[in-house]
């Protein structure tokens, strides 16, 4: 990384912005007030950053992206809420990123090494993991919460206050109106969920032993007779000794707007 910032002379920079070492600004993009730019953060060109914003360090933001703007809410009245990013992330044309409203904690925030492809939208209140993937349009309604390491299919919608578990995969094109599940492939118009994810499984190297205590889990709680309470409380006391059914389990019993099935 050149520890060198370079700043096109036809951006429009507020002398109050912050802006990191190293960091490259291209033609036309305008950074507001109260902006952080971490170190080695580069802005291609046409972006526009507004504040209250924190973009971490090494992130990568294509031409037409927006970050840091109001949330579309209604119920907005100006209070001074903040979007967050952290490192790494890549960025591409057309994204929004919306900042928080006071009502839903004042803080919209991104993790590091998430990919949004063009076009992708991320309302207020949202919380985004790590190393997740967003394909090109996949939107998210206000206060949605993404865990580490899922994907969102192209076109697909989240409502709000829903939640998308770690390693979850949202196919193309589907509506989430409940939690999305961990590991499991979940699609459609209403989406709904069609087994483990046995493709994502073995590209991230679980063990069998892992995969075969999944598969028991997921078949227990949703295709036995069994009610869901009695069927968790089973799973977690046969299966609970591994890492990954534990928090199968903790996600389902824990939600608020159901899962999808």
């Amino acid at each position: 990384m050149s520890l060198e910032t370079s700043i096109d002379p036809r951006a429009a920079i507020h002398p109050e912005a912050r802006i990191g070492r190293g960091v490259a600004i291209g033609p036309f993009c305008v950074v507001g007030s109260d902006v952080s730019i971490g170190d080695g953060s580069r802005l291609d060109s046409h972006v526009v950053l507004e504040g209250p914003l924190e973009l971490g360090p090494d992130n990568h933001v294509s031409p037409m992206a927006a970050l840091g703007g109001p949330p579309q809410d209604l119920k907005y009245k100006g209070s001074p809420t903040r979007l967050v990013i952290g490192a790494r992330n890549r960025i591409r044309e057309f994204v929004t990123l919306n900042r928080g409203t006071e009502s839903g904690g004042g803080i919209t925030r991104i993790g590091d090494d998430n990919l949004f492809m063009a076009g992708c939208h991320v309302g207020h209140d949202c919380q985004v993991g790590s190393r997740t993937i967003f394909a090109n349009a996949a939107t998210l309604a206000g206060h949605v919460d993404v865990g580490d390491d899922a994907t969102i299919g192209a076109f697909s919608g989240v409502h709000q206050f829903c939640r998308v578990a770690r390693f979850a995969f949202i196919g193309g094109y589907s509506v989430i109106t409940q939690d999305a599940l961990p590991w499991v492939t979940t699609v459609g118009n209403r989406a709904r969920a069609y087994g483990l994810n046995m493709v994502g499984l073995k590209r991230r190297g679980y063990s069998e032993e892992t995969v075969a205590a999944l598969k028991q889990c997921y078949t227990r709680l949703f295709r036995s007779k069994l009610r869901l309470t009695d069927a968790l409380d089973e799973v977690q006391a046969e299966l609970g000794h591994v890492e990954q059914v534990r928090y199968f389990v903790d996600f389902v019993r824990s939600s608020k707007r159901g899962v999808i099935r």
